[in-house]
């Protein structure tokens, strides 16, 4: 079970200051103005991915419902405001009844994206829908990365499983977050406790160098282990000698010795020399499991070697290179007053430096070669043409304020291992290249 997918509260009573005050001060002019309840519609979308990727991944939607669910600003959190001077009267008084009554479509969990794709539409008022920017960037920005690194992670380490084991070298929070993301990816386990207890996630996790150090010599460590452990356990042999922490530990837990885990050194030789030598002793259903700064190019790498199972920490957290995804809440189409049957009009900005957007409400679906393999991303506004209707990408997450699409962590994993699969099968490379899909507009209507 998924606790969080399944609408447990979030770590933190509140995620109203998850914010940037100039979301505040925007609500207080708009207030003034007459202009705060106009019926407006944000979009999130990246204008390019990270250099050389060839796909997107979100995830994080599920924690950005929770986000939304408790974007609450109790009294303590009003005072604040007050104290500081950041906003006036008028608007604390809005703030203190601030729920979010407006609709949400997006892509769902775990699926892929490219640039220009609407990731997630939030409609409502301007000023319901303006102070979520910052904590819905926050949380998307942030899982989509990781997720995306796991996903090549996973591709380069086919059906070999791969353990998240970045909780050491990331927020503590983050962390969490961290292990999730990359669970919809590809990953298979985590270390981090809070990660299963939160989400469910199965956990994995023996001993480190200390625990060998502790004891007087490898022998006494790994039969202290095995006690408490079992023979199935995973022993880390490299803390002295490979080679002979391997006979020991075969001499320890016998033949039914679960596996042994490589943490530093040539981890291709080693692998080899490890596994040539676990057969002759025996040990042959014993498992290889490596670690020691891996990312998705040192798992390509280590295709050919026997290895059972990959512990990834630093790379995964990091998103590999690329931490944020770069994504942006922009509005897209407004009404023309407050009255809710004013239509909506197309807005956007113009600017140089590739900071333009496209405005009206947009739709999303993705074409379909002969074959069934995907051969475009279209992006468009008014009317769906016929061949896509059975092909959109988004799906209401939230109607009238309400949350109406929570699902188990699973049916993400499972709808990213479907969408990777129906991509060209350049998705995959690992060597830098554009976008697998081309994204194509289509202007059809008033966008409204």
């Amino acid at each position: 079970m998924n606790a969080a997918d399944l609408g447990l509260p979030v770590d933190v009573p509140s995620t109203a200051l998850f914010t940037d005050q100039y979301e505040l001060t925007m609500l207080q002019a708009a207030l003034r103005a007459g202009t705060a309840e106009r019926r407006s519609v944000f979009e999130v979308f990246t204008r390019r991915l990270p250099n050389g990727r060839r796909y997107g991944v979100v995830a994080g939607t599920g924690r950005v419902l929770d986000a939304v669910t408790n974007f609450r600003f109790d009294a303590g959190m009003l005072d604040f405001l007050r104290e500081r001077e950041i906003v006036d009267a008028a608007t604390l008084d809005w703030l203190a009844d601030y729920r979010f009554q407006g609709d949400i479509w997006g892509y769902p969990e775990g699926e892929v994206y490219f640039p220009g794709s609407p990731v997630l539409r939030v409609e409502g008022s301007f000023a319901e829908c303006v102070l979520l920017e910052t904590v819905i960037l926050s949380i998307l920005n942030h899982d989509s990365a990781i997720a995306a690194a796991a996903s090549r992670m996973s591709s380069a380490a086919g059906d070999r499983p791969l353990i998240e084991m970045g909780a050491r070298r990331t927020h503590e929070l983050a962390a969490v977050a961290a292990a999730r993301a990359a669970y919809i990816g590809g990953f298979a386990t985590t270390s981090d406790l809070a990660a299963g207890f939160r989400y469910g996630i199965p956990t994995v996790g023996t001993s480190a160098h200390a625990f060998t150090l502790l004891h007087d010599n490898e022998r006494d460590a790994f039969r202290a282990q095995v006690d408490a452990l079992g023979a199935g356990t995973t022993l880390l042999v490299d803390t002295y000698d490979v080679t002979e922490a391997v006979r020991t530990a075969v001499e320890v837990a016998g033949t039914d010795l679960g596996a042994v885990r490589i943490d530093s050194g040539d981890l291709l030789l080693v692998a080899h020399r490890v596994r040539r030598q676990l057969d002759e002793l025996g040990a042959t259903n014993t498992r290889i499991v490596v670690t020691s700064d891996l990312d998705e190019y040192a798992i390509a790498s280590l295709a050919a070697a026997p290895v059972d199972a990959y512990g990834v920490g630093t790379q995964l957290v990091t998103g590999s290179g690329h931490p944020t995804c770069s994504m942006v809440y922009k509005l897209v189409a407004r009404a023309e007053s407050a009255d809710p049957a004013s239509p909506l009009v197309p807005v956007a900005k113009k600017s140089s430096g590739g900071k333009t957007s496209i405005g009206g409400r947009k739709w999303a679906a993705r074409r379909l070669d002969g074959s069934g393999v995907a051969e475009a991303e279209v992006v468009g506004t008014g009317p769906v043409p016929d061949d896509l209707a059975d092909r959109q990408l988004l799906v209401e997450l939230v109607k009238g304020g309400e949350v109406i699409a929570r699902e188990p962590l699973d049916v993400a994993r499972d709808r990213h291992f479907a969408a990777r699969a129906n991509l060209p099968l350049s998705a995959t490379q690992l060597s830098r290249g554009e976008p697998v899909l081309p994204t194509e507009y289509v202007h059809l209507g008033s966008g409204s």
